[in-house]
């Protein structure tokens, strides 16, 4: 019976241990595709302050991870796929962790690293692939046509979330370039705590019981175990000198000592232990170095004899 129930939780944990292993990310990589704007007309600019298309790449990953080397590919018809190679010996192409990188579709890559060979073209539907080094697909993402308007974006709900919607629509939804999708205008919880107690009195009562709250924990814990050290160090001493009544040892004051006999102990135990460094057979010399100055040395007192 023992047998059986083995065999049973060892298939279990086996089972357990290949589902585990064959769950995979929907998509490992560090990097993807998160938030594309085709028409752009009082939207964010470039560093050219031209108002071009842009695609943002954002670093998922808590490490910091580099573009150079990889493929931005796109296409609005199959068969029509334009590819941008990520030069390499750009420091900016390294993304840190938990930030963006944004290229700007203008077909003007003689402008600079983030500036692709292609165009976009929001009146057909658009896809956007991201390539690692070894041509592998990273991320991809297809924009419907037509679901876009000026100056509006197709990004994840959140970074690096599996959502995707339409940006710009109303002021609370809006365009974040460069930054992260999703943006808290306030924090809840403050706001919560600011309707119910806006001087903060609440606060400070609170911290204060607290506070003293942990002192006299603090006081009963020190106070009980004085108590019960003086207790074991009585029954030593009781044991030591034969008594048996309690109340004889407390009018002797069997194992009280002053603070200052245990600080007298303390003292001679810490200077019992040898605990500074014994150098008999080193001998340590240093050199003595006198920087030279002019204003101390003696050779500009001295006159020369003039000569005839």
């Amino acid at each position: 019976m023992n047998n059986i129930k083995f065999g049973i939780l060892l298939s279990l944990a086996v089972m357990l241990g290949l589902t585990s292993c064959g769950k995979k990310e929907a998509n490992p990589s560090k990097l993807v595709l998160n938030e594309v704007l085709i028409e752009n007309e009082n939207n964010f600019q470039d560093d050219y302050g031209v108002h071009s298309a842009w695609i943002e790449v954002f670093n998922k990953s808590y490490t910091s991870a580099d573009l150079a080397g990889y493929l931005l590919k796109m296409s609005n018809q199959p068969g029509d796929t334009a590819t941008y190679f990520i030069p390499k010996g750009d420091v900016l192409t390294s993304v840190k962790p938990r930030q963006h990188a944004l290229f700007w579709a203008d077909g003007q890559p003689n402008r600079g690293t983030f500036h692709t060979n292609f165009v976009m073209n929001g009146a057909t539907a658009t896809w956007i692939g991201l390539f690692d080094s070894g041509k592998k697909l990273v991320d991809e993402v297809t924009i419907p046509a037509g679901a876009l308007k000026a100056d509006q974006s197709y990004a994840r709900v959140s970074d690096a979330a599996d959502e995707w919607e339409v940006k710009g629509a109303s002021a609370n939804n809006y365009v974040t370039p460069s930054t992260n999708n999703k943006t808290l205008e306030g924090n809840a919880k403050m706001e919560k705590f600011q309707n119910h107690d806006s001087s903060g009195i609440g606060m400070s009562i609170t911290a204060m019981g607290v506070v003293f709250t942990g002192l006299l924990l603090l006081y009963i814990c020190f106070r009980g175990i004085g108590r019960i050290a003086i207790s074991l160090r009585r029954r030593n001493a009781m044991e030591a000198k034969d008594v048996t009544s309690i109340g004889e040892a407390k009018e002797k004051k069997l194992g009280e000592a002053p603070g200052e006999v245990i600080a007298a102990i303390t003292l001679a135990m810490h200077e019992h232990q040898d605990l500074h460094d014994v150098e008999d057979t080193v001998l340590t010399i240093t050199r003595v170095k006198r920087s030279y100055s002019p204003w101390s040395s003696k050779i500009y007192t001295l006159r020369e004899t003039p000569k005839k």
